[in-house]
């Protein structure tokens, strides 16, 4: 695998891919790419040929027809062109129209029969691949994906971060965790990864909060759907904004530098790293002598014959850490995530202790 960095981009700064969710009509597409390209912000145009939808009857894509038109906007133009293929059919397709960069959606990498079989179909292609994660956080699952198309010799290969799916209420539509990109990103170092904000939000109102915090992780680039009349959209219009919108929102990220200063340059914030270097040592010994207190408790609750979970004091530790921790300045949602792991490593821990030499204890019983 290579950094596709300078495949993508003909500028300096981060890979913008923008476009329609959908291709709706020759005239949309192509009026939308001479605007992208009018702002001379954007590097690929992406639309949506063939649409997956969660449910039957909503569009779902003009199908082959639309390579015709990203083919004419290319020719307009000069953006390079991207579209999401899902099976073998739409990689033919696509290559046949001279489309320079195929994404895997997020249904599709979900699924290694489907993600192998595009793989097979690629193989021995020179095109660029970005693979979308998973819907569900499964980041060996993603990994896999990136892995098959390698294998098949296609050395174009990057990563989308769309966020994944979550039940229940969220200020997302699909929440970014971002932990899972930048554990990706650890594991292939050389590996193009871009951000789509606009999957990950849902809304227009958050695309540029999001937008920031993906390039001050250092992602290469972002995706963000474009249309010239978004309101009016035939599928996803909550997410989209037109191409001069667009442009504002790109003019207002900050860039920000990407190479520390040579050590012992910069003295503040080498006494800074040092501070966090001691507070995480403090915190990794107070974690060690509250699970070591959370070892007595099983022992305890093993001599006790007391059940490992006791819900309502759970609750107490959830809502009194919450109260604290926002008057020092923590936000609800770290708290409850870093107590949940803390207390799911107890339960993991009593566990084991309540369960081991289970075949005495029942001799015992019988005495």
């Amino acid at each position: 695998m290579k950094s596709i960095n300078n495949e993508l981009s003909v500028h300096s700064g981060p890979i913008l891919i923008s476009g329609p969710c959908s291709a709706e009509t020759e005239e949309q597409l192509i009026t939308t790419s001479i605007q992208l390209a009018e702002t001379k912000k954007a590097d690929v145009l992406r639309a949506g040929i063939w649409k997956p939808r969660t449910k039957p009857g909503s569009f779902e894509g003009v199908g082959a027809e639309g390579l015709k038109w990203l083919a004419e906007a290319k020719k307009e133009t000069g953006l390079k062109t991207a579209v999401e293929v899902a099976n073998v059919k739409h990689v033919y397709s696509a290559l046949k129209h001279n489309v320079d960069i195929l994404w895997l959606g997020a249904r599709t990498t979900v699924n290694p029969f489907a993600v192998q079989e595009i793989a097979d179909a690629l193989e021995g292609v020179d095109i660029t691949v970005l693979l979308k994660n998973p819907v569900n956080p499964d980041i060996d699952l993603w990994e896999g994906g990136i892995e098959r198309i390698l294998k098949a010799g296609v050395k174009n290969v990057g990563a989308i971060h769309r966020g994944f799916s979550k039940y229940g209420e969220s200020n997302f539509r699909n929440p970014p965790q971002w932990q899972i990109p930048i554990e990706l990103k650890q594991r292939f170092p050389e590996l193009t990864l871009i951000c789509d904000p606009s999957h990950i939000c849902g809304k227009r109102d958050t695309l540029l909060e999001i937008s920031q915090e993906a390039i001050d992780l250092n992602f290469d680039g972002l995706m963000i759907e474009s249309h010239i009349t978004p309101d009016k959209a035939w599928s996803d219009a909550k997410q989209q904004i037109t191409p001069f919108e667009l442009k504002k929102l790109i003019e207002q990220i900050v860039i920000r530098e990407s190479k520390l200063p040579k050590k012992g340059k910069d003295t503040e914030l080498d006494n800074l790293r040092q501070k966090i270097n001691i507070l995480d040592s403090e915190l990794i010994e107070i974690l060690s002598q509250r699970m070591k207190t959370t070892d007595l408790i099983g022992e305890y609750k093993k001599q006790n014959r007391i059940k490992i979970l006791q819900s309502n004091r759970w609750e107490e530790i959830v809502e009194k850490s919450v109260i604290e921790g926002q008057s020092k300045g923590l936000t609800k949602d770290f708290i409850v995530k870093f107590l949940s792991d803390i207390h799911l490593e107890s339960i993991t821990r009593q566990n084991n202790i309540m369960n081991s030499n289970k075949w005495l204890d029942k001799i015992l019983v019988k005495r």
